[in-house]
């Protein structure tokens, strides 16, 4: 069943999957007139012949229990006669009295039927003779002569003549049907019309939904062909949500294009600058002309500009390679972030020797390859050179990294598109480093965040760690000994296999 809603159904649209549901509803119902609804008629239109057949002979039976005149027994008698359905009779140890008048005209089926059920009632007197206080009941349906009759049979004692006696009534099955037509054409005509009515409010609930999804469907097939469309879903349920959804992802996906056309224009401006520089001071110095005052200076202006050419080149591809590196390579190694805040900070100290750097690291162990950290850290600290006053501030703790500024605040709308690649910065640049930063961080299970302080700016590096359950046992302590010892011996061992790895390319 799950391959064939797997491999077909789900194969389907929404209009042909509730043309199956309805046929599937109408085959359940079919199935239920033939099967239940149909016995339960059959059951329910015998239980009602047999209350006919009892309502007929309770005055019979009182008549003959209680002794009554002959002007009951002739009001009885126009009674028992205006039931054109039912034929009812007496029989007695010598004879059998047939009171219903229209027993004259029944067919030779029902004649015979009447002769038969006559001497079953003689049997069950005969069976019974000598019990007066006990009464007995005996109702059934049988198939005789090809014809259906229903027939009931009351022991009764006739206190006049001082004697047992059978009551007996029998209806052909023309009533049955008469009534079996009228409960099925009445069960199925409400049966159809509440089936209608719910399916026109279940095709109408189908086609509110299939509407809104054929206006999203063309409202994507548009934005893949470049127009300028706007899409309006006036529903406040999942699919009003997706609809909203959907044209913020619109209005993000554009801002962003535009953002990542005015990057591509910015970068494509800085890479010609120093390529012209390059070419310019390189063809002078072809000539015998030197630029910046002498050949060795000259050089040195082509060799930085290229540097500044290697540098973005670098970024760009690391841009695009970062996830796949850190990921490939970074399973199952960890780094001692205290060496990787020394190695930055003896690098990066040169860039700006008036503004101070401060640290406070603890001997911790981040997730993640010793380059991509020290990557990730420069691009940070290059950010916080560029706007510092005074100092720089690093501070390592477990699954926690800070770096802080004494530069200006950041705006709240800028905080948010902070490590967005591709989003213009303060002061107009177009810089990849905090892109970087964020997918480095993303890629080894860690979270990145820009932060505005008292005195400037933080970024945070930091990683959620669940709290452990206290223990209510006292040998908690222990165990955390025990883990915390474990983890030692695994940083003893990274710096081994790294002081090892030195030595080897030493």
């Amino acid at each position: 069943m799950k391959n064939i809603l797997q491999g077909g159904f789900r194969k389907l649209s929404l209009t042909q999957q509730v043309m199956v549901l309805i046929l599937l509803m109408l085959g359940f119902l079919t199935v239920f007139f033939i099967f239940f609804l149909s016995d339960n008629i059959s059951t329910t239109i015998s239980q009602q012949m047999f209350d006919m057949m009892s309502s007929q002979q309770q005055p019979i039976i009182t008549a003959l229990e209680n002794g009554e005149d002959e002007q009951t027994d002739g009001r009885l008698l126009r009674y028992l006669a205006s039931d054109t359905y039912q034929v009812t009779g007496v029989v007695g140890p010598s004879q059998t009295i047939i009171i219903s008048p229209q027993a004259e005209t029944a067919n030779p089926a029902a004649r015979d039927f009447q002769a038969y059920i006559s001497r079953m009632a003689a049997q069950m007197l005969e069976s019974k003779s000598g019990h007066q206080s006990l009464q007995l009941v005996q109702q059934d349906t049988i198939s005789f002569e090809n014809q259906n009759f229903y027939y009931r049979m009351c022991r009764v004692h006739d206190s006049v003549n001082n004697r047992d006696v059978v009551v007996f009534s029998y209806m052909d099955g023309s009533y049955a049907l008469h009534l079996r037509t009228t409960l099925m054409d009445t069960t199925v005509y409400v049966t159809v019309l509440a089936f209608f009515l719910i399916l026109m409010i279940f095709v109408f609930w189908v086609f509110s939904i299939i509407h809104p999804l054929n206006q999203i469907k063309s409202y994507i097939t548009q934005i893949k062909q470049g127009k300028d469309v706007d899409l309006y879903i006036n529903r406040d349920d999942e699919i009003g949500e997706v609809g909203k959804e959907l044209r913020t992802l619109t209005a993000e996906l554009a801002k962003q294009e535009k953002s990542k056309e005015e990057m591509m224009h910015n970068i494509s401006h800085d890479l010609k600058t120093p390529i012209a520089t390059i070419k310019s001071y390189s063809e002078s110095i072809k000539d015998g002309i030197y630029p910046y005052g002498d050949l060795e200076s000259s050089i040195d202006v082509i060799l930085d500009n290229a540097q500044r050419l290697e540098a973005k080149v670098h970024n760009l591809l690391y841009m695009n390679r970062v996830e796949y590196l850190v990921s490939s390579d970074a399973e199952g190694v960890v780094t001692d972030m205290k060496d990787v805040v020394e190695q930055v900070v003896l690098n990066s100290a040169v860039i700006k020797p008036e503004i101070r750097i401060i640290t406070d690291v603890e001997e911790v162990f981040f997730d993640g390859l010793l380059e991509s950290w020290r990557v990730c850290l420069e691009n940070i600290m290059e950010n916080a050179f560029r706007y510092a006053e005074t100092y720089i501030k690093i501070v390592v703790r477990e699954n926690e990294l800070r770096i802080y500024n004494d530069g200006p605040q950041m705006p709240e709308d800028r905080i948010e598109s902070l490590f967005k690649p591709f989003v213009m910065g303060t002061g107009g640049r177009f810089g990849l480093g905090l892109s970087i930063v964020s997918k480095v961080v993303n890629a080894n299970g860690y979270k990145v965040q820009g932060l505005n302080t008292d005195d400037g700016v933080c970024f945070r590096i930091y990683r959620d760690v669940p709290k452990p359950k206290q223990n209510r046992f006292n040998f908690t302590g222990k165990q955390d000994d025990k883990k915390e010892g474990s983890k030692k011996e695994t940083r003893k061992e990274s710096k081994k296999e790294k002081e090892s790895k030195k030595e080897k390319k030493g």
